[in-house]
């Protein structure tokens, strides 16, 4: 028996399902990728140097701007008219750089995240839409006309509180943004993993601990072992290249140090989980860094 899920979820699954949303989607993350490659860029607004997701906080400004303006059209009287046009007005200015985080990290969602890069194209279709409209109730209220600017300015927030519902989900229910290694932990206890003989010198292999997959890898006569799923999005960090003491994770280009597991450059702003590693009696073993 299939459990049940609320509606909103269900809607939610269906939009994820809208095979329609590929072709632009996949474009438009393909022109963001270029325009903004791997580099310091890249890492200040993916929010590397934070420690999470920069997107999330930005976006509080212009909901709460805008959800302010909102309520003061409903209950702050005539007086509160050149607060409540400076309010959208504040809005518009911080939903720019908002966006622009936006898109980054949408720009991310691939490869293998159907559903996230669906619903991602109606969350920017439906932030795109509060903006025109706030902006035309920006306009509306300069020239003056205020119950137009009004009338806008719930329409806005109509759009606003659609695109906010797709971004928390796509946040809480897809795990956009968040550590993907979080509940990784591994063993406490030294593991053998496999046969010291299948760990060539130079060449990442990739072994299951605990559940875990466990990337490892014999340099300069070293065992560095961190977790395999990349923190960002998943990827699997054996694939990637070995570059300045740095394993760079294949899809997204984030480096973390194979020392101790931490980000040289985004966009991830999460630190690989390490662990330690020995050679004994002909087997590699592992367990969570203490």
């Amino acid at each position: 028996m299939t459990a049940r899920r609320p509606r909103a979820h269900a809607l939610s699954e269906r939009i994820g399902s809208l095979s329609a949303l590929d072709g632009p989607a996949a474009a438009i993350s393909k022109q963001v990728r270029g325009a903004i490659g791997p580099g310091p860029v890249k890492d200040a607004l993916s929010g590397t140097w934070l420690g999470h997701a920069l997107h999330p906080l930005l976006t509080d400004i212009p909901i709460g701007t805008w959800v302010s303006s909102l309520l003061l059209d409903a209950f702050g009287g005539r007086e509160s008219r050149d607060a409540s046009r400076r309010l959208i007005g504040a809005g518009i200015i911080a939903s720019v750089p908002t966006a622009i985080t936006g898109m980054t990290e949408y720009a991310d969602s691939e490869p293998g995240h159907d559903a996230v890069r669906r619903i991602g194209a109606l969350h920017a279709v439906a932030n795109v839409a509060a903006l025109s409209l706030y902006g035309a109730s920006f306009a509306a209220r300069r020239r003056g006309a205020h119950a137009t600017g009004v009338m806008f300015g719930a329409a806005g927030a109509s759009a606003l509180m659609a695109g906010g519902w797709l971004g928390s989900d796509l946040a809480y229910a897809r795990g956009v943004g968040v550590d993907e290694t979080t509940f990784e932990e591994g063993p406490s206890e030294w593991t053998p993993v496999l046969d010291a003989s299948m760990l060539v010198d130079g060449r990442a292999t990739v072994a299951t601990v605990a559940d875990v997959d466990v990337m490892l890898l014999r340099r300069n006569g070293t065992i560095h072992a961190l977790a395999n799923r990349c923190s960002h999005r998943g990827g699997p960090l054996h694939e990637g290249d070995i570059v300045d003491g740095c394993v760079q994770c294949p899809w997204h280009g984030s480096r973390f140090r194979l020392d101790d597991g931490s980000v040289e450059r985004g966009p991830t702003a999460y630190p690989q989980p390490l662990f330690e590693a020995r050679e004994q009696d002909g087997r590699i073993e592992v367990r969570a860094a203490s």
